[in-house]
């Protein structure tokens, strides 16, 4: 049995990068499958005891390839796995910049809420809080102390599972 899968998508590199601190801090304390969503196939989800599923925050959802690939996984897949979900996303600062994003945030929200509804759906039991790590601009790069955030983060589940 695994104990931990985490499935990403990254558009500029910065999910990535998050995606890995997370595999870098568990492996310390078990096993830790890292994929690039298109690298992900059913029997990856095989006894799975933690899943973590992060995506870039484009147009206020996840991307398109991480959200095809959620909707093709079969109700109850993740009936007994803990799952957690993240994205990558502008700071609140520089989201106030633009009253139009603003209001866009405010009624549509990040990735990570959506993808944890997602994975709730499937059957998972969410260990910890969906969870959003910055960038600077559109494109990054990380903001400081995000990759840090992102292990701690990744630590909490340990303790919970």
């Amino acid at each position: 049995m695994k104990d931990t899968l985490i499935i990403y998508d990254s558009v500029f590199g910065n999910t990535g990068k998050i995606a890995q601190a997370m595999a870098n801090a568990l492996e310390e304390q078990q096993e830790v499958d890292l994929r690039l969503v298109g690298e992900v196939f059913p029997e990856h989800l095989d006894g799975v005891k933690t899943l973590i599923v992060g995506s870039p925050t484009r147009q206020f959802k996840a991307t398109g390839v991480l959200d095809q690939f959620l909707k093709q996984i079969p109700a109850g897949t993740l009936e007994g796995v803990w799952v957690a979900a993240f994205d990558t996303r502008m700071t609140p600062e520089d989201v106030a910049k633009n009253k139009f994003l603003a209001i866009m945030v405010k009624f549509f929200g990040y990735a990570a809420e959506k993808i944890a509804k997602q994975l709730i759906l499937l059957g998972g039991k969410e260990v910890v809080s969906p969870q959003g790590f910055y960038v600077s601009g559109i494109e990054g790069p990380l903001m400081d102390h995000e990759l840090e955030r992102a292990e701690t983060w990744a630590f909490q589940m340990t303790k919970k599972n």
